[in-house]
């Protein structure tokens, strides 16, 4: 936006002598009516030292040249024979000072002169000291006023009511001048703006600073709103404050263009988003509040028409808006312009009466939010990665707000298609995450039926792992008829931990399976923690694993070996829950191959119940290991008389947030 000019015009009817020049010829382009009823008409296009070659002139065009030569204001006092009509005849001597400062309008680069007569000092005294304070004053309004100059001028009273205003804020706003003096120009202010005006204004009329330079919108003639700022300076006399003179200037262009360069540079810093979700959080929380009350992005998935389908992922509102609904990942089927934004991959903008949002535009949980809100436009914004639109933005103003302009939309999808790098890393990441899932979940079977005992499995990924984790479990069947548990953890919470535990559950059943003869628990880790190592497949890892045989009688027995993992929970058909933590503890898997492994027993009564656990499901950052393995106990032991897989369904209810995966066996003679 270029610098804002001088409007000469707007000192038609100034007390004070005003003269403008342009060039380096000082050229005299305009002098308003003080002016000719000082020194009558002089022509206007000729340079100032032909037409004022007046004795005494000489140092006034000295002074013009180094103002536009250094563009510092200056004052100069002269004396001079004028032709003043109706001022004491065509020979009268006169005094005068004048103030020089640069200014810029239509004709260039110039000097704008205002000139005070001073010749009543010689006649008296006091009149003198009157006429000087009075002249002094208007000199120091129209200097102040050409340090801010722009295209709307205006005078206020100490607590900010106008009471002079050119005619340029008509021409911005629409509004008469009558009904813009005092308090009236706040009308066309915009609503979210006028308390912080007020405030700003009641602070200026205590402390008066120097200089109150503010930022706000005003209602255009067209209806929409503009950025102006404007500027004030305060008129002070015998200590008091007398008045303010102010600029206001259309800055609309300038502020949009800053805000542009905030804005991506916001969105050019998502960075390092291991989920989708903080991603587009981040993405969302870029636009939110300077462009959009509020930003939902909906992960596309399905193919492109009928069956399109999108999951809120993300959510984001300024303050002072109702609570937004949480994250609950539920799918919903596009509506017909939301398939078209994405068919069309532009954006698209729908406008409704305060807080009745279309049927079909978004979920109906988001619909509910933004008709709480009194939303009033919503904007659908395809996102595409990799020339591919992977996600759906809905931006919504509230509060009877008016619908974004183009330009507002355009600024937005340039926004939210900001962070492809980040998003794509995002994306590509979920990706293997899905396919480690999925190889992992086709590891962790169902459980095999066990005549005369119930058994029942569970794995719940982690929240903050993207369902991916070397947690496992596993049942099965031996050639002797016994019944093989295993639950176990691979350090760490990727790809590799996904795919390690594969590795030593694949290993760990061979292992137990294919022995020829009667071998223990802890021979079998023995020889796994031996392959493991000796093939490198781990670097640390725990497990349990639990040889289950029935009795003649019916009864089961318990054989487990414990490589470092918590130990099992017995819950007795009646009384206190107990530990099976044997005499000693074992060290890990893959820590010290060859160490003597220990193998224990314990009886398995009809109705107790075995549990097998990974400590997922028992510990709490800043908590004791012990604290979590007794609240688990305590709600098992409630759960004694439910079958065994809701009781698994009860323990994982209890857990307040999963932040790591779990992994659950539960067994129980009928």
């Amino acid at each position: 936006m270029a610098e804002p000019q001088l409007t000469p015009e707007a000192f038609d009817r100034a007390i004070v002598v005003i003269a403008l020049t342009a060039g380096p010829d000082h050229r005299l382009v305009y002098v308003n009516e003080a002016f000719r009823d000082l020194f009558g008409d002089r022509p206007l296009g000729g340079p100032v030292a032909e037409v004022f070659a007046d004795e005494g002139a000489e140092g006034l065009v000295d002074t013009l040249d180094r103002v536009l030569a250094d563009s510092t204001a200056r004052q100069v006092t002269a004396h001079r024979t004028v032709a003043a009509p109706g001022a004491g005849g065509p020979d009268d001597h006169r005094h005068f000072v004048y103030s020089c400062s640069p200014a810029a309008s239509r004709y260039g680069p110039g000097v704008l002169i205002a000139a005070i007569d001073t010749t009543a000092q010689v006649h008296s005294a006091r009149q003198a000291e009157l006429r000087s304070l009075e002249r002094l004053h208007a000199l120091q309004r129209y200097e102040a006023l050409v340090t801010a100059v722009s295209q709307m001028v205006w005078l206020a009273q100490p607590d900010g009511t106008i009471t002079e205003l050119v005619p340029g804020w008509h021409e911005l706003t629409g509004q008469p001048w009558q009904e813009s003096t005092r308090f009236g120009w706040l009308d066309a202010v915009h609503p979210g703006d006028r308390d912080r005006l007020t405030a700003v204004w009641s602070r200026a009329s205590r402390e008066r600073p120097p200089l109150v330079e503010y930022t706000f919108r005003v209602r255009t003639r067209d209806g929409s709103h503009r950025h102006v700022r404007s500027r004030a300076v305060p008129i002070v006399r015998d200590g008091q404050l007398i008045e303010w003179i102010g600029t206001t200037t259309d800055i609309e262009d300038q502020w949009r263009r800053r805000l542009r360069e905030r804005l991506l540079a916001r969105a050019g810093g998502v960075t390092d988003a291991e989920r989708t979700e903080d991603a587009f959080a981040a993405l969302a929380a870029a636009v939110v509040p300077e462009l959009t009350d509020a930003c939902a992005v909906y992960l596309l998935s399905g193919a492109s028409g009928q069956e399109l389908t999108g999951t809120r992922v993300a959510s984001v509102a300024r303050p002072g808006l109702p609570p937004l609904p949480p994250i609950r990942r539920q799918s919903y089927r596009l509506g017909a312009k939301s398939r078209l934004a994405v068919a069309q991959r532009r954006p698209k903008l729908l406008t409704f009466p305060a807080g009745q949002v279309p049927d079909g535009a978004v979920p109906s949980i988001s619909a509910e939010w933004l008709n709480e809100a009194r939303a009033t436009s919503l904007t659908l914004l395809p996102i595409e990665v990799d020339g591919t639109v992977v996600a759906l933005a809905a931006a919504a103003r509230c509060e009877d707000s008016e619908p974004p302009c183009e330009a507002d939309i355009e600024l937005l999808h340039e926004v939210l298609q900001r962070a492809q790098a980040p998003l794509h890393q995002a994306l590509e990441l979920q990706r293997t995450r899905h396919a480690a899932l999925v190889l992992q979940r086709a590891l962790l079977t169902e459980p095999p039926a066990v005549e005369g005992a119930e058994l029942a499995t569970r794995y719940q990924p982690g929240s903050r792992t993207a369902e991916v984790g070397g947690d496992w479990y596993d049942a099965f069947p031996l050639p002797d008829g016994s019944l093989a548990l295993t639950i176990g953890d691979v350090a760490g919470h990727d790809l590799a931990a996904a795919t390690t535990m594969g590795q030593l559950r694949s290993m760990l059943r061979s292992v137990a399976y294919n022995r020829t003869h009667l071998v223990t628990p802890a021979h079998t880790l023995a020889e796994l923690d031996a392959a493991a190592d000796g093939l490198g497949v781990a670097s640390f890892a725990t497990a349990v694993h639990v040889h289950l045989v029935r009795g003649a009688d019916g009864g089961w027995t318990a054989a487990w070996s414990n490589a470092g993992h918590p130990p099992p929970l017995l819950v007795p058909a009646e009384g206190e829950p107990q530990l099976l933590a044997g005499e000693e503890a074992d060290v890990p898997l893959c820590v010290a191959p060859g160490e003597p492994r220990l193998t224990h027993r314990h009886p398995i009564g009809a109705g107790d119940t075995l549990i097998l656990y990974t400590d997922g499901l028992v510990e709490v950052p800043g908590e004791h290991l012990s604290e979590g393995i007794a609240r688990m106990s305590g709600a098992a032991a409630e759960a004694r008389r439910l079958p065994v897989g809701e009781l698994c369904d009860r323990l994982l209810a209890r857990v307040a947030e999963i932040r790591d995966d779990i992994a659950l066996i539960a067994f129980r003679p009928r």
